[in-house]
């Protein structure tokens, strides 16, 4: 007889996935990692480390270890959806019960929406300079004024927005192909600025000659820092992951996927941006890590044009893969008796516009915080789910626990309060440095911080529950 699950637990996008459904292949799972991580973001992160004072050498190896960090951190939480099929809300629910699961769920939703938010504005004032380029009086719209922003701008956001929810109107399935060659797509660029690069140095060799700006202790004192920040730029991806490697066709297809995707184009691409930051202290003696002002330098109309094309794309690419796909199936989590994975998609893109980005863009630092310390409560949940697969349920769910309200994941009447403690120990472990002055420093590690705690947290309460239950059971009846 066939299991009945629970319809508030339940839906098609929820479910496992089925065999014939499972076709990401290693290439599908390369260039998803590719399109994620192969944006402005990424490539002045790591621009920034030569600005700093670092030689090229140094940078690099900050982020060859910090992408070994990141890939092993995304193998482990990657097994559970490669081997169930089924998602980041769904697999929560397993440590912490099918109603306090909904607490890191929302939390992961609420960081992704504002980050689309994000990196959807900065793509629309791609959108917003070409039209300017190419449309007589296009910037002359800027002094209507439209919720606080200029009508060009306002337009250039409202299409690049109904650009994300096109892609997204056919679910996964689109995601998978438009990533399949938007990401390569984006290398072009990175090359032609690589080629530039070594033409003005004349050659490599006085690109990673160039000596470090630091003394040695001041190198040991940026480098954890600049680890920790490269590594935080994907963390919380680490969480949802298996939102992706549900659909993979074997466990050997996303790990060499995963593998080739992110440390391998990941440091390709670094490396890209660490060697044309270092070939722009060449030519206009200071470092320009930014790609928008170094495109701009070139004052060549068609370098601008394509670089422009290729900046939006980029956009795209990141926000749909690392920013739509996660509130996706995490708002049809809260609603799956009325939500679709394509219905959510799409209502996280209209709530994006609801965090007003063209209003505070350039003075955000206050909102980062915020966003920040957010991200850093994420740190546990993932120390959380480690703990569960690997320690607590030794490698193996029960599939049909996940979408019943009366099994062994309900805990007490859907809530483990064993995951809540370590979530909230962990989060002020965590985020202990942005309250205590005197521990300040901790809060460049708050993720390992977090994931560490959450982990020892997590799995000493359960075993001390565990303990407390076979006590109870082999007790003698009075």
């Amino acid at each position: 007889m066939e299991t009945k699950y629970d319809p508030s637990l339940y839906n098609y996008d929820l479910a496992p996935v089925k065999k014939e459904h499972k076709t990401w292949t290693w290439i599908n799972f390369t260039t998803i990692w590719m399109g994620m991580i192969h944006n402005i973001v990424a490539w002045e992160t790591a621009g920034s480390l030569i600005m700093l004072g670092m030689s090229v050498w140094q940078a690099l190896s900050a982020v060859i270890i910090a992408n070994i960090v990141l890939i092993s951190a995304m193998w482990l939480n990657s097994v559970v959806g490669g081997k169930y099929g089924i998602p980041f809300p769904v697999i929560i629910r397993a440590a912490f019960g099918h109603k306090a699961a909904h607490i890191p769920v929302v939390l992961r939703a609420f960081v992704a929406i504002f980050w689309f938010a994000v990196q959807a504005y900065a793509g629309s004032a791609a959108v917003n300079a070409i039209f300017g380029a190419l449309i007589p009086g296009w910037n002359g719209l800027s002094k209507f004024h439209l919720v606080g922003m200029g009508l060009n701008s306002a337009i250039a956001v409202v299409l690049f927005w109904l650009l994300h929810m096109w892609i997204v109107s056919k679910g996964m399935h689109r995601i998978k192909i438009f990533e399949l060659w938007a990401g390569p797509l984006v290398i072009i660029l990175g090359i032609i600025l690589v080629i530039w690069s070594i033409n003005v140095s004349h050659g490599l060799g006085p690109l990673f000659e160039q000596p470090s700006k630091l003394s040695s202790s001041q190198f040991w004192t940026i480098f954890p820092v600049s680890v920790t920040g490269l590594v935080g730029v994907w963390a919380t991806l680490v969480l949802n992951i298996s939102d992706f490697t549900r659909f993979t066709r074997s466990q050997k297809d996303q790990a060499v996927g995963q593998f080739i995707g992110l440390p391998g184009t990941a440091i390709a691409f670094a490396l890209m941006s660490i060697i044309t930051t270092s070939g722009t202290v060449v030519a206009f003696g200071k470092a320009i890590w930014n790609p928008v002002t170094l495109l701009q330098k070139f004052d060549n109309p068609f370098l601008l044009f394509f670089g422009a094309i290729a900046l939006i794309i980029i956009t795209l690419s990141v926000n749909i893969a690392g920013n739509v796909v996660s509130p996706g199936y995490d708002l049809v989590n809260l609603f799956p008796k009325k939500l679709n994975f394509v219905k959510a998609g799409n209502i996280s893109i209209i709530l994006s516009l609801f965090f007003v980005p063209w209003l505070w863009f350039n003075n955000a630092g206050v909102i980062l915080t915020v966003m920040g310390a957010v991200g850093g409560a994420l740190g546990p949940v993932a120390g959380i789910m480690f703990a569960d697969f690997y320690i607590v349920h030794h490698r193996h769910y029960e599939i049909n626990s996940f979408y019943l309200k009366d099994s062994e994941y309900s805990y007490s009447h859907g809530w483990n309060y064993s995951a809540l403690i370590a979530m909230a120990v962990g989060t002020i472990i965590s985020l202990i440095g942005l309250f205590v002055p005197t521990l300040k420093p901790l809060y460049s590690y708050s993720w390992f911080l977090g994931v560490g705690a959450g982990f020892i947290i997590y799995a000493l309460l359960m075993r001390n529950t565990e303990n407390k239950t076979k006590v109870r059971e082999v007790s003698p009846a009075k």
